[in-house]
């Protein structure tokens, strides 16, 4: 059953992508946060769509079953953001997750992104597994240039090379 489509990130599906990435913060993690502190859910188009970055979102049969932006943070260089896939689509059986990753890593080559950095939370282990079996290499938090991103709750961060 592999009738994944992926694309860009539309207006239209504003609802459906915070549908799928508040609840899962909620309720899988308990992490306590609402649509207000995540302004760049409000924004997609000027927060993530912008210079080389993009979001894009993952469907089967029109319902969205996954996400993944890469925010552009200059320098050839990438943050992977709002990597979020429903539950009962996890695993290798669909590998929506690996599909997403490795659409935004073709982007990320053909708009000559060279590295890109990644945030999570301690919670995030089979995230954190999925990261390093696809190459990214932990890296200190003072590692990490000083446009990236850090978000209050990122304990671990790792990297990748796309060249």
């Amino acid at each position: 059953m592999k009738n994944i489509i992926i694309q860009p990130y539309g207006v239209v599906n504003k609802d459906d992508v915070v549908d799928l990435i508040l609840p899962f913060k909620k309720g899988e993690f308990g992490i306590p946060i609402t649509l207000d502190m995540q302004p760049d859910l409000k924004e997609i188009p000027t927060f993530y769509q912008i210079n080389k970055g993009n979001f894009w979102v993952a469907r089967i049969h029109n319902k969205i079953v996954g996400t993944i932006a890469l925010l552009d943070i200059g320098n050839n260089r990438g943050a992977l953001r709002k990597m979020f896939v429903a539950k009962e689509y996890r695993g290798k059986e669909f590998g929506i997750g690996q599909d997403l990753l490795t659409y935004l890593m073709g982007w990320a080559k053909q708009n000559h992104i060279i590295e890109i950095f990644i945030g999570t939370i301690a919670k995030f282990i089979a995230a954190q597994r999925f990261y390093e079996k696809n190459g990214f290499i932990e890296v200190p938090k003072e590692e990490l240039p000083k446009e990236f991103p850090v978000m209050d709750v990122d304990v671990k961060f790792y990297r990748i090379t796309t060249l």
